[in-house]
């Protein structure tokens, strides 16, 4: 089994695929305009419309309501992304932090309030665990 995608739904697909653009630097693939998706080597970040949520089953997603999900992207260097990212981000919720496991870290909200978190492992044993996903 293979993780393939996480899904946001969303009120405004085309301001939150903007925001993932500019905040990650990659391009979206729009299926339709209630529809894209922003592409890794490892896996991808799907943007649906609450108007596609009634083709699984009506009520069963809301926008703007996780609290419990953190998005996170492996990047090369999180410092020189938070440097990229001031005054662009509305809401970092912590700075770039070295975790106790091994990566330095900085979490933000997305405009529909998710959090993201931006990663670099710095410890041997995290660079080691991430080196499949290095660029």
């Amino acid at each position: 089994m293979n993780l393939v995608s996480l899904r946001v739904i969303t009120d405004d697909v085309a301001r939150l695929v903007d925001f993932y653009e500019r905040a990650t630097g990659l391009p979206a693939t729009w299926a339709t305009e209630d529809f894209a998706e922003l592409r890794t080597a490892s896996g991808t970040l799907a943007i649906g419309s609450t108007r596609t949520v009634p083709l699984f089953a009506p009520g069963s997603a809301h926008p703007a309501d996780n609290h419990s999900v953190i998005i996170e992207f492996l990047v090369d260097d999180v410092d020189a992304v938070h440097r990229n990212l001031t005054g662009f981000v509305t809401e970092f919720v912590k700075e770039p932090t070295t975790m106790p496991w091994g990566n330095r870290a900085l979490l933000f909200r997305d405009p529909d309030g998710n959090l993201v978190n931006f990663f670099t492992p710095v410890t041997p044993a995290a660079v080691e665990k991430f080196a499949a996903f290095a660029r």
